[in-house]
């Protein structure tokens, strides 16, 4: 077996096991793939993919080895990368709320602290994040919920709260609690479905027996907290993200009898990922960074 073999065996998964894209993908003809494929099948002595009609679907062989393929590949890139990056380059992934309240500062510091390190930052919902982990696209990642992947390594570091807001139009007071019937009846603007602050709500109301039918989704916060503002519902939003506007008397914050939002942030990285000094630094400059930023 061969790195190229991996690569064609993940190109034809990763391309709904349709040959004929993977092999465009590859730059290789049609007939290449089958070949691979069947060397593949015939080292190990086992079918890695079952043959119905025309189309491919993995086995239980075939399944293992994608787990064991996708790791390999991650190594060898993730090798060919520090080569080429020694020290000095690190790709970070920050989720919605992360990404633009908190992974500033970070990387504030850390330039500070190693001025000679090039940092490259995605921002983007937590699913994107884990998947470009697994195919070693980024090096580690900030997200709002725990990571799926039995690939990946979740650290929490944070501790993070959702407030439940109200629109400022004299039909909420600050503080008042809302019953967990009642909060069925509202109009409810949430994140999309996917996003870490989305996965919490759901799972915390779905736990309390609540299911909830909200009439605005969307990936932006600041638009969600704005939606509030002018009084087409109520939300339920990190506290960084609120505070400022109930401050201000825009919004009002609300309770949920017998309930409460918290989560946690976490570090998330491959858990075949190489940590290399500055991934440990930027780490640990995460862990810290609230007692750092007091001195």
């Amino acid at each position: 077996m061969t790195f190229r073999h991996i690569k064609v065996f993940l190109a034809v998964c990763e391309n709904d096991f349709n040959v004929t894209q993977a092999a465009l993908q590859l730059r290789i003809s049609q007939p290449s793939v089958s070949v691979a494929l069947q060397e593949l099948e015939k080292e190990y002595d086992t079918p890695l993919f079952d043959r119905l009609g025309r189309k491919l679907f993995l086995t239980q062989a075939g399944r293992e080895f994608w787990q064991y393929a996708r790791r390999l590949e991650g190594i060898l890139d993730d090798l060919e990368k520090n080569l080429h990056h020694p020290q000095n380059f690190l790709r970070i992934g920050g989720s919605i709320t992360i990404g633009s309240r908190f992974l500033p500062g970070y990387l504030e510091k850390f330039r500070q602290q190693y001025p000679d390190t090039e940092a490259k930052v995605r921002i983007a919902p937590s699913e994107q994040l884990e998947e470009m982990i697994l195919k070693s696209e980024l090096d580690l990642a900030l997200l709002e919920r725990p990571a799926k992947s039995p690939m990946l390594f979740r650290e929490p570091y944070r501790e993070d709260s959702l407030w439940v807001i109200a629109p400022n139009n004299g039909n909420y007071s600050p503080g008042q609690g809302l019953t967990k019937e009642s909060l069925q009846k509202e109009r409810l603007l949430l994140r999309e479905k996917g996003s870490g602050s989305r996965d919490l709500i759901d799972k915390i109301t779905q736990d309390a027996g609540i299911v909830l039918s909200p009439i605005w989704e969307g990936i932006s916060a600041e638009a969600l907290l704005n939606g509030v503002k002018k009084g087409f519902g109520i939300s339920i939003l990190p506290e960084c993200l609120v505070q400022e506007a109930i401050r201000s008397g825009e919004v009002v914050p609300l309770k949920i009898e017998g309930i409460q939002f918290v989560r946690t942030f976490d570090l998330v990285y491959h858990k075949d990922k190489l940590l290399t000094p500055r991934m440990e630094a930027f780490l640990d400059l995460c862990r810290t960074f609230e007692n750092v930023a007091e001195q």
